[in-house]
């Protein structure tokens, strides 16, 4: 008798205990899954709008007013020769700048994406200049980010 009891006891005991069921594990499982599922895809897609905000934001005013300090020094812009790198380095290539007085950025201007923005003087678009980046595809697609409509 006393050995019923204490098989009672110890499965009194068991009950007692706090602790999950598997059903109580599964259901929380199901939760955090059905969550993520719905927050997720609008992380993803944040990375890339905010990827082309700061390509737009170089290219219209970060780079642009480099540009145009480099133009009220020199009195023209860099040529495609010179490219981009006259506004960190004073160019070599004709015509050599008299006035330079840069560096008018502080690091090589490089799109969100890791490629050189790229630079036409003058432009096919625009009188002065074309500045655009090729985005993500690096195709000269509709995705570009332009200065130009």
């Amino acid at each position: 008798m006393s050995l019923l009891k204490e098989l009672r006891g110890l499965a009194q005991r068991r009950n007692d205990q706090n602790g999950f069921t598997l059903i109580e594990v599964i259901l929380v499982v199901i939760i955090i899954v059905s969550l993520s599922a719905m927050v997720f895809p609008r992380i993803v897609g944040r990375s890339e709008k905010a990827r082309v905000s700061i390509a737009k934001s170089d290219i219209e005013s970060n780079i642009a007013t480099a540009l145009k300090l480099y133009e009220l020094d020199n009195g023209n812009f860099p040529t495609t020769k010179q490219g981009l790198k006259a506004l960190k380095e004073k160019p070599s290539t004709s015509p050599v700048p008299t006035n330079w007085n840069g560096p008018y950025i502080e690091k090589a201007p490089v799109d969100p994406w890791g490629n050189p923005y790229e630079y036409r003087a003058p432009g096919k678009h625009n009188i002065d200049y074309d500045l655009y980046s090729k985005g993500k595809d690096q195709a000269s697609d509709e995705d570009d980010i332009k200065n130009w409509e």
